[in-house]
């Protein structure tokens, strides 16, 4: 895959953003600058888990995109990503930290697909992550980090999954509704694991 400069620089910011509003979300909201250090490890293992999740996501957009010979770059939707922390001090977030865009032949089926790419590839990092943390019995730094990997991929798979528009959930939906609902429902169904299995 190639990549722009401009396309590289985007992807960074929208990664350290991202990972800063999930490290707030995740230590408690406002609270999570009481105990620095807290907020420290949180924004170290975020970094790591947003990384995987966020960079994976949008990289599979863009190799799906150019197997099917279409230009496609990410651009960072900065307005979100500001939102997102703003959010995040109060215990919700909005994860659209940017997106692919694609300039080509793109119909409908092609579309879906390349859609489809993204959220499939958090549920699958969540179902490792999920694996991992239940057969490991991992506690302390590494259990965090399962924790937080399994967390952040089913909420960015979840989440993507709306059925509106400009998410990836709306034309996976106008493409294959059988589809849409076997993904939203893995996304929905690994996200709650975090409370069926008492997961901090």
């Amino acid at each position: 895959m190639k990549f722009s400069s401009k396309e590289i620089k985007d992807l960074f910011i929208a990664w350290l953003m991202i990972s800063i509003a999930f490290a707030i979300l995740l230590s408690g909201g406002l609270g999570a600058f009481l105990s620095l250090n807290v907020f420290i490890i949180s924004l170290a293992i975020s970094g790591l888990t947003v990384g995987i999740g966020f960079l994976f996501h949008e990289l599979m957009h863009k190799f799906m995109a150019q197997k099917y010979h279409l230009w496609a770059e990410f651009r960072a939707f900065y307005k979100m990503l500001w939102l997102a922390i703003l959010f995040s001090l109060f215990g919700f977030i909005i994860a659209a930290p940017g997106g692919v865009m694609i300039k080509g032949n793109l119909n409908r089926e092609r579309n879906g697909k390349i859609s489809l790419a993204g959220p499939l590839t958090n549920i699958v990092l969540a179902l490792l992550f999920l694996v991992l943390l239940l057969s490991i019995n991992a506690t302390g730094i590494l259990g965090l980090f399962f924790s937080y990997g399994l967390t952040i991929n089913a909420l960015l798979a979840a989440f993507n999954m709306i059925p509106f528009p400009p998410f990836d959930g709306h034309k996976i939906y106008q493409w294959n509704k059988g589809i849409y609902f076997i993904t939203a429902i893995l996304a929905v169904g690994l996200f709650l694991s975090r409370f069926i299995y008492n997961i901090p």
